[in-house]
């Protein structure tokens, strides 16, 4: 594209969006319009973001300035149940750079069960995000588990029971016992362990009912599920293994392993880790393993904007090892 789009982060003290504009900072179509943060206003974005231009400020959070920005795409990293004034502020208002509406990704709940918003699995909803301008991004642990089981969904005879450790900064930044490191050391907690919303979330978009049991651990990021599903008919690992090749062939951010799949291997990578297959009879257990702050959060949003604004999907989003990856087909 020959101009470069701009993007407001709202919400950009947390986690997530300070990896955001750490990606931003290096992206070749995108730059930061604007970061709100009530807590950082007035302070440079460098100090989050080395590489983002020194004259970048945080300002302070309010509709009628997100709106006042006129960005081309604005994020919403804000706690559930806190975006719809902002989303009513942007309503039929069109981006700087493009004769088009602002697109909208909200990285919360609020929108990932609503028909009139765009669910932004990529490896699952390509097609339809391509210029899409309202897009629900999904759940950390939703991403690892949907494209887990996705290439068995149709065939599983039985709810799939997922077992779900996250890292504590899936708690957010508000102090509780679940991002408290004296609560968690030499411990880990299980919280929500039914009608979690990611269970619900699962089984919406994969069109198949799953037990879900989330835990937090003493780990800083990361996530590991371990899925237990039944097929419909006796299957061999190998079998497993290259469904799971076949049907990932052309994702540059799925990794098919045939050992377990680690946490720390996962951390800082934008990709989701399928490995560690074991098969008994029709039984099939397998582990993913995911970065919840990047391809759980930050670089599916990423991935997001660049499909809605027609961009190289993978554009802005590196590797850990600082190869590129091929573009997805």
């Amino acid at each position: 594209m020959s101009q470069v789009a701009t993007v407001a982060i709202v919400g950009a003290r947390g986690h997530v969006g300070a990896e955001l504009l750490r990606l931003l900072a290096q992206h070749p179509y995108l730059r930061i319009g604007y970061a709100g943060s009530r807590a950082l206003a007035g302070a440079p974005i460098r100090q989050t973001a080395p590489g983002v231009d020194g004259a970048l400020r945080f300002s302070d959070v309010s509709p009628e300035a997100v709106r006042a920005a006129h960005c081309d795409a604005v994020v919403l990293a804000l706690p559930n149940g806190k975006g719809a004034p902002f989303v009513a502020a942007l309503k039929d208002q069109r981006g700087r750079q493009r004769d088009a509406p602002v697109v909208i990704v909200d990285l919360s709940a609020d929108h990932r069960f609503d028909d009139n918003w765009q669910y932004g699995l990529v490896e699952c909803r390509r097609e339809a995000l391509q210029g899409a301008r309202r897009i629900a991004n999904p759940g950390c642990y939703a991403t690892a588990a949907q494209l887990a089981l996705a290439p068995f969904a149709k065939n599983c005879s039985a709810p799939p029971r997922i077992f779900g450790v996250s890292g504590y900064s899936g708690a957010g930044t508000s102090p509780s016992p679940y991002n408290d490191p004296e609560q968690l050391r030499d411990n880990i907690i299980a919280y929500k362990l039914v009608n979690h919303t990611h269970e619900r979330e699962i089984g919406r978009h994969l069109g198949l009912k799953v037990h879900f049991m989330p835990h937090v651990a003493s780990f800083f990021r990361g996530i590991s599920l371990t899925i237990d599903m039944q097929l419909s008919a006796p299957i061999h690992r190998t079998q497993v293994l290259a469904q799971l090749h076949a049907y990932y062939r052309h994702e540059a951010l799925i990794s098919i392993h045939e050992q377990m799949p680690l946490v720390r291997a996962a951390v800082g990578q934008h990709r989701v880790h399928i490995g560690g297959v074991h098969c008994q009879n029709s039984r099939v257990v397998l582990v993913a393993t995911i970065d919840n702050l990047l391809k759980g959060a930050a670089t599916q949003c990423l991935q997001n904007l660049n499909v809605a604004l027609q961009l190289p999907e993978l554009a802005g989003i590196e590797t850990s090892a600082g190869q590129s990856l091929p573009q997805p087909r």
